[in-house]
């Protein structure tokens, strides 16, 4: 894991809404996983970022509920409609070319999860020398 990617996932946490984004790819490719923020303002720019080179995105929450899915990069199914409608307002320029999406908060769920993994060895090492 990169210093940048430790950085990110600071940045993420700090959002207070993370989840997970699958990536399914339109030329049958290995499905691509990412952690990131949930703000709506996120969402449009992975979406935007990611949307035309996948078939499908699925975003759920950190425990697995779903937030938000495309089919490429426009909206399918969004269940809570006070993000849909913020997330339709940052992603709507984006589809129209009137700006470009944003670096987005997301880092592969293989860094995050090998971040949390040496989190908790850190832990674990710090109660056994309280012992």
């Amino acid at each position: 894991m990169t210093q940048e990617d430790a950085k990110m996932i600071c940045d993420i946490m700090d959002t207070e809404s993370m989840g997970y984004a699958y990536v399914y790819p339109l030329e049958n490719g290995n499905r691509k996983e990412y952690m990131l923020s949930l703000s709506a303002g996120n969402l449009a720019d992975f979406i935007g970022t990611y949307g035309l080179e996948a078939e499908q995105i699925i975003i759920t929450d950190v425990l697995d509920r779903l937030v938000v899915n495309t089919q490429m990069w426009f909206l399918d199914t969004c269940p809570d409609q006070q993000l849909c409608r913020e997330l339709i307002g940052s992603l709507a320029p984006i589809q129209m070319g009137e700006r470009e999406p944003g670096q987005p908060l997301a880092v592969s769920r293989k860094s995050a999860d090998e971040y949390f993994r040496e989190e908790d060895q850190m832990v674990t090492m710090a109660e056994l020398a309280m012992q």
